[in-house]
């Protein structure tokens, strides 16, 4: 029995999110997404004379494939030279916590449930040395976190009587579409203690879905009707210069 009891004796998460679904108009700016819950403790009372848990909530977009170019300047110009590919890269990340991520666990346990920009596991597909590997990584999350798509805040997770928390996650304007997920993660003593996910759906509504189906199922056909209509434009601009 007492697997059964240790097993019942561990808090469980009951999380929820602002906005179960987003959608993305032409007067799209960005969102802002609040995420809160509670921590249930045996009993009904956080624990006596254990020291208090932290909460961990991360975001995270569909995954991509990503190919990634390193400049070089030769002969005063520069061009593309090496490159790598990631298999499977976050299209979108953003982690928030209520203490740095390296004051909860140790570079194993970050490795394991991707806490932090530093424990990302992008597959690389490329068999180049370890060294350049990493190099190219630390150059994609820098650029993903240059256009605001990887976002990491630490201290930015509120917990009240050590049950009820909540945070702000800002999604922004050139967030990609799909199927979002948000974990949050009770974390004491270097463990983590409980884990819980719900999912957010992103996508693009009116004129801009009807844009974004047309493109994707009638390609031919999208691809004449926007040469079509940039020829038009180009030839009643003109027309107006003349005319002026």
């Amino acid at each position: 029995m007492a697997p059964l009891l240790l097993a019942q004796a561990k808090p469980v998460l009951v999380p929820d999110v602002s906005q179960r679904s987003i959608e993305i108009v032409y007067s799209f700016t960005g969102a802002d997404l609040l995420l809160f819950g509670a921590i249930l403790y045996p009993g009904g009372r956080v624990p006596a004379g254990e020291r208090p848990a932290d909460i961990v909530v991360v975001v995270k977009g569909p995954t991509q494939s990503i190919l990634v170019r390193e400049k070089e300047k030769v002969a005063g110009i520069w061009v593309n030279a090496a490159r790598t590919r990631y298999r499977s890269a976050p299209s979108f990340y953003a982690i928030a916590s209520s203490r740095p991520i390296g004051e909860l666990v140790d570079e194993r346990t970050r490795a394991i449930y991707e806490l932090g920009l530093d424990s990302l596991q992008l597959s690389p597909v490329s068999t180049a040395p370890a060294e350049e590997q990493a190099r190219f990584g630390r150059g994609l999350v820098e650029l993903k976190a240059r256009s605001g798509l990887y976002i990491e805040t630490p201290r930015a997770v509120e917990i009240t009587d050590g049950v009820l928390y909540r945070a702000r996650v800002t999604i922004p304007a050139r967030v990609p579409v799909g199927r979002f997920t948000a974990e949050t993660f009770l974390i004491r003593d270097g463990r983590v203690l409980a884990a819980a996910v719900r999912d957010i759906d992103i996508r693009k509504s009116g004129f801009e879905r009807f844009v974004a189906r047309a493109a994707e199922r009638s390609s031919i056909l999208y691809g004449l009707t926007a040469v079509l209509l940039s020829v038009s434009l180009g030839w009643f601009a003109g027309w107006v210069a003349r005319r002026v």
